[in-house]
């Protein structure tokens, strides 16, 4: 099972939508119309009865659930996994809402008789058949919003004294679509809101230009790309890579964006200027145990050592390498561990260090020889997030975050120059993201329990390696991030806090809050120079 989707609603059912995305199968609808025409009047009704109520799953719950009711950052719905529940208890649900996870209550959104048609819609429906999104469709999917980008502004038409002082946040909104749904831009000097970008699904993911700071690019729960002109803060153009999966990526040069689904099982690398699709992968191979399997996309990421970009395979546990070159060759690194999900870069790309769920491990591999260095303990389901990365008493130590408790809950802590376990150091509860800058004095983490300690993060002194804080955010603590300078905290008060919350890093004050629907992941501008949370040994002293 992925632990992602399993962690990130705790719950039979979630809205449409996150970071963490999708329309869907017109080859399913077509079949759908095409058995209806030779059927009698009362199966057409039952035919049409079931494509109303696909597309009401699809409208609201297949970017969280997925398009083939087999999960993405919620549990798959489908006739198997809800085997023996209580459509009574599953109607209560829909309507409810599942406190203190992304599962809005849908009471006054859809009627009783949907919610009753939506639940034996499920029951009966099993999980999909991996649908095709092929090259023809994704350069059918492209949308151009601004078709003279000379037109555009030669420098922000706001104020801001660095692009590196922008932090996206990628807004979700109640239901994971909507007006709600958007990336929100945040000068991060002022704490003040710039701009804004509607998605019209849940955002999931900002990256941006290392070449042309300029440009962002925005990714939602249903795979559409978004190219972001941050200088007059609105969306030139779209493209859909797939169904839904958070993977992405932009090269050193600015050059390409290589893109992941979960659904369907493969990746796409574009041009990043207009977006077209210039090479698919189909996501396989022999996973540790030897089995051949087809593959969710994990992390995507582009290197500043070179021009490549490493993308794990989640179930097939191997981390390809692809060259920007002529045919973009790939190099597959296997056996990197089981269910492999999110990574980071350190000592200036060089180093890629990927999370295992299931093996409890943190894989370190070098990407210039392209093999494995080390396998290092990470404690209990370890998620990674975008990474953690710091240079203290002139060592580099990387910090890791972990779903599980098994019989402690940790964050573990590295020696990425001698790729071994300094400590795992006790923290209140689960956690998924973590946050270092060399200018800060602490490491942030957030605690996900399913209780009121979720709604903290936790401080860990980055010279004594002890928790020595915990601030009550107010809302579901999420994905802090520091700012470019490293003199403020970022934090998204998540499901019923609706702001993002900014402290002061040295005191811990709270200083500011930026309103928004369902906060999620927050992205720093300034990770284009450090590539990671925290700055990478070899771009320290070249930082401001």
């Amino acid at each position: 099972m992925n632990l992602t989707k399993k962690r990130l609603s705790q719950s039979a059912l979630m809205p449409q939508g996150h970071k963490f995305r999708l329309i869907r199968q017109a080859a399913q609808l077509s079949f759908i119309g095409l058995a209806a025409i030779a059927l009698p009047f009362g199966a057409q009704a039952a035919s049409d009865t079931t494509k109303n109520m696909h597309q009401l799953y699809e409208d609201n719950c297949a970017s969280c659930h997925g398009s083939d009711h087999g999960g993405f950052i919620a549990p798959g719905l489908n006739s198997e996994s809800l085997k023996g529940r209580s459509p009574t208890a599953l109607r209560s649900l829909i309507m409810t809402g599942s406190f203190d996870t992304l599962m809005p209550p849908f009471y006054g959104r859809l009627s009783d008789d949907d919610i009753r048609g939506l639940v034996k819609h499920l029951q009966t429906t099993p999980k999909q058949a991996n649908p095709s999104w092929t090259i023809d469709d994704i350069k059918a999917s492209i949308k151009v919003y601004v078709k003279d980008e000379s037109t555009l502004p030669a420098k922000p038409t706001y104020q801001v004294n660095s692009m590196d002082d922008v932090i996206g946040v990628a807004a979700r909104g109640k239901y994971g679509r909507g007006s709600g749904s958007k990336a929100v831009f945040i000068n991060s000097i002022t704490h003040k809101q710039i701009g804004e970008i509607p998605t019209g699904t849940a955002a999931h993911i900002i990256d941006y230009n290392p070449a042309n700071p300029r440009w962002a690019y925005v990714k939602t729960d249903t795979a559409e790309i978004f190219k972001v002109d941050l200088y007059s803060m609105q969306a030139v153009r779209s493209v859909k890579t797939g169904f839904n999966g958070p993977g992405l990526g932009v090269s050193r040069d600015g050059k390409y964006i290589m893109a992941g689904s979960y659904v369907p099982h493969n990746a796409v690398i574009l041009n990043a200027d207009t977006l077209e699709p210039l090479k698919t992968f189909e996501l396989e191979g022999v996973d540790p145990d030897g089995k051949m399997v087809s593959s969710d996309s994990g992390m995507i990421i582009g290197s500043p050592m070179d021009d490549i970009f490493a993308i794990a395979l989640e179930n097939a546990g191997q981390v390809w390498v692809v060259d920007l070159k002529e045919g973009f060759p790939v190099t597959k690194i296997e056996k990197v561990g089981r269910h492999l999900h999110d990574a980071f870069l350190t000592h200036g790309g060089s180093k890629l260090m990927v999370a295992a769920y299931d093996d409890n491990i943190v894989t370190a591999i070098d990407l210039k020889d392209r093999k494995i260095i080390k396998k290092l303990d990470a404690g209990c389901v370890p998620h990674v997030g975008g990474g953690a990365a710091v240079e203290v008493d002139g060592r580099t130590l990387g910090f890791g975050t972990n779903f599980g408790d098994c019989d402690k809950t940790v964050v573990s802590v590295w020696d990425l120059d001698k790729m071994e376990v300094v400590k795992q150091v006790p923290v209140a509860g689960g956690t998924e993201s973590p946050a270092a800058h060399a200018n800060a004095p602490y490491v942030a983490v957030d605690i996900i329990s399913k209780d009121r300690r979720a709604r903290t993060i936790q401080l860990i002194d980055k010279k004594t390696l002890e928790v020595v804080k915990t601030l009550d955010v107010g809302g579901h603590a999420y994905f802090p991030e520091y700012s470019a300078d490293g003199k403020f905290l970022y934090v998204s008060a998540g499901y019923n806090g609706d702001e993002v919350v900014v402290y002061d890093s040295n005191s811990l004050e709270k200083v500011a809050s930026v309103p928004m629907e369902s906060p999620a992941g927050i992205f720093s501008h300034g990770r284009v120079r450090y590539m990671t949370r925290g700055l990478s040994p070899d771009e320290i002293k070249g930082a401001k």
